[in-house]
Formats: C-alpha cells, structure tokens, sequence
C-alpha cells in the first residue's frame, strides 16, 4: 500500500511543478495571440477601461492540465502491477481514471465553445449535464452505491439507511451541474474565479491527505488527489496573471473546467457531500441569488460591481425597474429581503420617480453592502478570505459536527 501510494504521489507532485512553469510560460505567450483573435475584452472595473484585456485563457490552463493528465495515466497503473507482481490490470481503476479526464476534457471544449459562441443560460444548465453523463455510467458500472446513512435524528423515519436509486444519480449530475455554474456566479472582479478555484482545491487535497491515513476508501482519495494537485498548479499560474490588475481573463471555459475537475473527484472520489461543504460560499451566493436566477426579481446580464472613476473603488451595481412590472412573487421577495436588511432598495428613480432599482443579489454586492465601497483587490482579498472561513467551517462540520449525526464508525 505505501509503494503504490507514495511514487506515484511524489511524481504526480513533480509533474504538477512542471505544469506550474509551463502554464506560466503559455499563458503569457498565448496572450497576444487571443488578443489578435478577438478574444479579448475591457476591464470595466478600470479607470482605462477601453484597453482590451486577452479573455478565455483557461482553455490554456486546462491544455496544460490535460497534457500533465495524459503524461501521468501509466504511473498509478503500472505502480499496482508491479506491486501486484502479476498481470491482473486494474481496469476498473483505469476506466475511472479515463472517464474523468474526458468528462474534464468536454467541459473544456463546451467551455471555450461558450466563450466564442456567448450561449445562453439554459445551455449553461445544458452542457454540464452532458458532459456529466460519462462520469454517471462510469459510476454505475465500477461503483454503483446508491444507498446513504441517514442522519440519526431521522432514522425513526427512514430507518438506519435509504436506497435512493436513480435519485442518487440525478443528484450527482445537479452536483456536476452546481459546481460548475456556481463558480461562474460568484464573479465579477479580479482573480475572484481562479482564486476560489484554488482554495477549494487546497482544501480538497489536505482532506484526501488526512483520509489517506485511514483504512477506508483510501483509494478513492489517492484517485482524488491525483487529478487535484495538477489542478493546483495549473490554477495558481492563472490566478498569476488574472491577480489585480488582471493581465488576463479567465472566461467561462475555466469556470466549466474548475467545476468539472470538483465533480469528478466528488463523484468518483465518492465524496459528493463532503464536497459541497467546501461550497458553502458558493451555496450562500446562489441562494442569495436566486431570485435574479429564476427572474423574479429583474436580473442585468451582467452583475458585477459599479466602478466609481472619482474614488477608484468598486460599489453596488443595480438592478433598474418598475414596482408595477414586478412578479407577485418577487415584490414578496424584495420585502423580505429588505425588512431582513440583504439588500438596499431606493424608490421614486429616473426622471418620472416611477422607477425603483436594487443591488444586484450577488455575495460580492453584499460584501459592498456592509463595508462600503471597497478597492478590488481588497475585495478580491475578503471574498478569498471568506472562501478559506467556508473551509474551515466545511473542516469543523466534517471531522466534529459530523458526530451529532453520524457515529463515527458510520461515517
């Protein structure tokens, strides 16, 4: 067990270096080329917002990811025959393996497909699920566990545990579905997408290293790890050059490709609910933001925060409409929100006062709500210190709290 777990992690660390220079190395060289493509876009969280910035760089990223990836599929394989000392190959092992990479592998070619073609929000929903699907039949052939523990305070309920069948592969395409898009939502400045990519990706990694010490499933966090330290490299090169004032943006194909890396070592790493409570920022900001997701409350293509040219410091952005075009629901919605003080809402705006406008529901316009306006890069510095609060709380629920639940044996 430690010759199959020790090489192929201390050569995956290797690699992984090497993808860090590289991708380094790619991304400034591949700039000018977005950049004469028309791949590009403005800052508008600049005072010099007219200066095209190169955008889509994480197909870049996830290129040298995928290159590592490849380079790296004999390692574990041929570490297990050795040790086996026979030629029984562990196909399963090595199906999982190549179903991840795939599914990561669509995800960024559906990413950058969105980057070029600017799709609309339904196929946002659309493409991950498609891509899910390998990752799904993967699961149900080599795996095939649908059965969870249920809580104790419960079981006089459900009972000890509960086979939800297809349910459970219905919740881990929306889990592939979430992860996903749920990075993609929370943005808007600066390093903000690549940053909390990285920190969940840290975060992941220390709990496949602490359950690596364990007996159980050890082989499920190795499989994990495997693909997330790659990942880490990768990421922090582009969190480099898209660190304020960004060089580069990152595009939807990294946030496919981040959320798409996440669901595979869930789903696969058989950690799906662990995972999410690496999300809790992310869970927060969509909850939050469901009523602009669902169109109750008017929602702006874009929502990132409103550059002030006079102070250099990013405020509120707004939501703009009229109170009688409002859905029923929605006016219910923006008076509980509003007595419960979760967002700001002015009455009587625009010439004729017949207009009313809110901050766009988003976490970062929250943040703004509380402190005030707030230059970028300290934003940006609060919403990744915020991201490393939902870790640490995800590490307390997970190895603490999980006891009023779970017995630990159980778990």
């Amino acid at each position: 067990m430690i010759y199959r777990m020790i090489y192929p992690l201390v050569l995956n660390f290797v690699m992984s270096c090497v993808a860090f220079f590289v991708a380094l190395k790619l991304i400034n060289g591949m700039k000018p080329l977005f950049a004469r493509a028309r791949l590009c876009g403005k800052d508008l969280n600049k005072k010099d917002s007219k200066e095209l910035i190169p955008e889509s760089l994480g197909v870049v990223t996830g290129a040298v990811y995928l290159i590592s990836m490849f380079l790296f599929i004999p390692i574990p394989f041929l570490t297990i025959w050795i040790e086996k000392g026979d030629y029984d190959f562990p196909h399963h092992e090595f199906v999982m393996f190549i179903a991840g990479l795939l599914s990561i592998c669509c995800m960024i070619f559906l990413g950058f497909a969105d980057d070029v073609l600017d799709l609309k929000w339904r196929d946002k929903l659309l493409l991950p699920t498609m891509a899910s699907l390998p990752l799904l039949m993967v699961y149900f052939v080599n795996i095939g566990i649908t059965t969870v523990i249920v809580p104790k305070p419960v079981r006089f309920i459900f009972g000890f545990d509960l086979d939800l069948g297809v349910l459970y592969y219905v919740y881990m395409g929306m889990l592939a579905v979430f992860c996903t898009n749920a990075i993609n939502i929370l943005s808007g400045i600066n390093g903000v997408e690549a940053g909390q990519s990285l920190i969940i990706a840290i975060s992941i990694l220390i709990f496949n290293i602490i359950e690596l010490q364990g007996t159980c499933c050890w082989q499920a966090h190795l499989f994990s790890a495997y693909f997330m330290m790659p990942f880490i490299a990768t990421c922090a090169a582009l969190l480099y050059y898209n660190w304020y004032p960004s060089e580069v943006f990152v595009g939807d194909t990294f946030c496919y490709f981040a959320g798409m890396a996440f669901a595979v070592v869930g789903i696969l790493g058989h950690f799906s609910k662990t995972m999410l409570l690496f999300f809790i920022p992310q869970v927060i900001n969509f909850v939050y933001s469901t009523p602009q997701l669902f169109r109750f409350i008017p929602c702006p293509r874009h929502r990132l925060p409103k550059f002030h040219p006079e102070t250099g410091k990013l405020g509120m952005s707004y939501a703009t409409f009229k109170m009688s075009d409002l859905h029923p629901l929605g006016k219910l919605i923006l008076s509980v929100f509003s007595l419960l003080r979760l967002v700001q809402v002015e009455t009587g705006v625009g010439e004729d006062k017949k207009f009313a406008r809110v901050n766009n529901f988003t976490l970062i316009n929250f943040v703004i709500k509380l402190l005030g306006p707030v230059h970028e890069r300290t934003l940006t510095t609060i919403m990744l210190l915020i991201q490393v609060g939902g870790t640490a709380i995800a590490f307390i629920i997970r190895y603490h709290l999980v006891r009023f639940f779970y017995d630990v044996k159980e778990h």
